[in-house]
């Protein structure tokens, strides 16, 4: 018991610290992306410090749901890699100690930290949200600092600056040109003068701009001028001036957006008041949709017609009494018919067009009426289903942290590669995939493609079964990425060749009998030159199916060479050894590495995409087939010769 909680601790111990460091390595790549993205809005502002250090804080907060996942994949990538690749978890699992058993302290922490995880994503992040985008609205509102260029007209409020050359050392601004146009185009005003200089109010809302020694040219107003006025020559005032001073608006306080401006919003609000707003807004929702369906029902044609087949007189409740019960009866079978295309055919032509341009103008009423309530009715739906998103994330979360820890600590234990070189690549694709299918989930429920649920927890739903799959793999201690297992499957798929080896027995028990050996080598040649010349080519696709993928023709070749190999590796002959290694494994007459009986070979012929898929294969192999049982015929005859050669030394020895 002492030693199974050593254990617990010395993982915790050794988990604890790299799931700090990843949290703050994942933390720092994200805050770095935010910077890049809001950069251009902070950059020449003159943002304080404080400021600028509260807009990431804030964005830290947020990025905590995205930085938490890819920290606990990485950190258990790393962890389970490190004791893998050390051998640590080969010595606990030698000590009888399973994976789960190994992985339960980290489950049980993990757990906590998804727990906390929750209450954060519903406690802290509405108020880190709400004063990102407040700091964040905040900044790209204020005015950037003021810092004219030289020989570049800069704008200031409908003012155009234009500076020849600056003197920073007596902050003195040489050759200045101004043109006004904040009166209109018409009414420009242009300032010329040999200097100036720009200060900024105590109260940094103006600029005051003090000229020396030039010229002002301005259009008199021209506002009220008739047409022929207007082409007469517009008269203008010029003034001389050895000082002048203009005010100008600009204010460079940072001013604060109001926080109310995202309070009512959805990225506001925890569980509770997200539960409160979806019910007040399907009700709101469900009351509009009523009003505006009774609406629409009362202007339409068939609330007319009923109405008018309501009120329609009954005949039988005049005055006129029927002649007799059958003429009551036909009376009462009379319906009153309105035909509008004779109605309007009836009508004058300037009637006619008088009612095509009433009907015409209702249609356009109508279509945009219900274009702008259809248009609220959108926006409505939309803010309901972030809403319901919004719900949904903040569970999401929690469980993705689980899901991550169940992909990387069994995936770390298979591929026994700690450092930060494997686990980061793999953890950075694997967070990829989440990110991509999350997202697309979101837009899907966004857009109401999907109901929120669906889309909030496909890329849970789609990570959970790997998860599963992992751990059962490595609880099972499979080779699962090891890539020589995939190679011998491609290898034993394709049929390879494979190649003899035969080596000299020290001790014989029985000489082979050469004689016997050599008539069965006859047979075998003929029978496989037989072969080549009638199997020429590939079975057809039903014929191969009907046969299971299995040549038949080809089968008994490869029992006798075999039969005579296990025969002739018993001699004492180095020739017949060496040669006996030039003869190849027959063993692509199974073409699918298989065998099916007739009936399922049939239904799989039907799937022609996958049964031409495995047909395609078994022809690569049938050629292989083809060439092994040439190379067959041609070892035989040699061999042939070649104890016949052993069959004449004998006989000279023995003479």
């Amino acid at each position: 018991m002492r030693t199974v909680k050593r254990l617990d601790l010395f993982l915790l111990k050794t988990f604890l610290p790299l799931f700090i460091m990843t949290f703050g390595i994942c933390l720092f790549i994200f805050i770095m992306q935010f910077l890049w993205r809001s950069i251009d809005d902070m950059v020449g502002k003159g943002l304080e410090l404080g400021i600028i250090a509260q807009l990431f804080f804030y964005f830290a907060m947020t990025a905590v749901p995205q930085a938490l996942p890819l920290a606990i994949l990485f950190a258990s990538l790393m962890t389970f890699g490190n004791l893998g690749e050390q051998y640590e978890l080969l010595a606990m699992k030698a000590s009888g100690i399973s994976l789960v058993r190994i992985m339960r302290p980290l489950t049980v922490f993990l757990i906590v930290i998804a727990i906390s995880a929750f209450f954060f994503q519903n406690n802290i992040i509405p108020v880190s949200q709400v004063k990102m985008y407040t700091l964040l609205i905040s900044v790209r509102n204020k005015s950037p600092e003021l810092e004219i260029p030289e020989k570049v007209f800069y704008s200031i409020n409908g003012q155009n600056i234009y500076v020849k050359e600056k003197d920073n050392k007596n902050k003195l601004l040489k050759g200045v040109m101004i043109y006004d146009y904040s009166a209109g185009f018409n009414n420009a005003r242009v300032i010329v003068a040999d200097s100036g200089r720009l200060e900024m109010s105590t109260d940094k809302k103006f600029l005051i701009m003090t000229l020396y020694s030039g010229e002002s040219f301005e259009n008199l107003k021209t506002g009220n001028r008739t047409a022929r006025e207007a082409k007469d020559a517009v008269p203008y005032q010029r003034q001389t001036f050895g000082l002048m001073e203009m005010l100008l608006e600009f204010d460079s306080n940072f001013n604060m957006t109001n926080e109310a401006l995202f309070s009512g919003r959805f990225v506001a609000k925890n569980i509770e008041t997200l539960r409160e707003s979806i019910d007040s807004m399907s009700v709101r929702l469900d009351s509009i949709r009523s009003a505006e369906s009774k609406t629409l029902y009362a202007l339409s044609y068939k609330k007319t017609l009923a109405g008018f087949e309501n009120n329609r007189p009954n005949p039988v409740q005049s005055n006129e009494e029927p002649d007799s019960q059958q003429g009551n009866k036909n009376m009462a079978d009379v319906k009153p018919v309105m035909n509008f295309d004779s109605l309007y055919k009836a009508q004058a032509p300037d009637i006619k067009a008088s009612l095509l341009s009433y009907s015409k103008r209702n249609i356009e009423s109508l279509q945009v009426n219900y274009t702008n309530k259809s248009d609220i009715l959108k926006y409505e739906e939309k803010e309901l289903r972030l809403h319901h998103t919004e719900m949904h994330k903040k569970f999401t979360l929690s469980f993705a942290c689980l899901v991550f820890f169940f992909i990387g600590a069994p995936l770390g234990a298979i591929i026994r590669k700690g450092g930060l070189g494997a686990p980061a690549v793999i953890s950075v694709v694997l967070f990829v995939v989440y990110y991509i299918i999350d997202n697309i989930g979101y837009k899907m429920a966004r857009d109401g493609i999907w109901e929120p649920w669906q889309g909030m927890w496909l890329s849970s739903s789609v990570l959970l079964p790997l998860g599963i799959f992992l751990t059962y793999k490595a609880v099972n201690d499979s080779v699962l990425l090891n890539a020589e297992t995939y190679i011998d499957t491609i290898k034993r798929l394709i049929g390879t060749r494979e190649y003899r080896k035969i080596e000299k027995k020290e001790v014989i028990m029985e000489i082979p009998d050469y004689e016997d050996a050599s008539t069965r080598l006859h047979k075998l040649m003929t029978d496989s030159k037989n072969y080549l010349a009638v199997n020429k080519r590939m079975m057809n696709y039903i014929k191969f199916w009907k046969q299971g993928g299995v040549d038949y023709k080809a089968e008994p070749i490869a029992v006798e060479l075999e039969n005579i190999v296990e025969i002739l590796k018993n001699s004492d002959q180095n020739l017949i050894l060496n040669k006996l290694m030039d003869f190849p494994v027959i063993k692509g007459y199974e073409l699918i590495n298989f065998r099916i009986s007739p009936k399922i070979g049939l239904a799989l012929a039907i799937l022609f995409p996958l049964g031409g898929l495995v047909y395609l294969i078994a022809f690569y192999r049938h050629r292989l087939l083809f060439q092994d049982i040439s190379s067959t015929a041609k070892v035989c005859d040699e061999m042939i010769n070649t104890l016949k050669t052993i069959d004449n030394r004998k006989s000279r020895a023995f003479e």
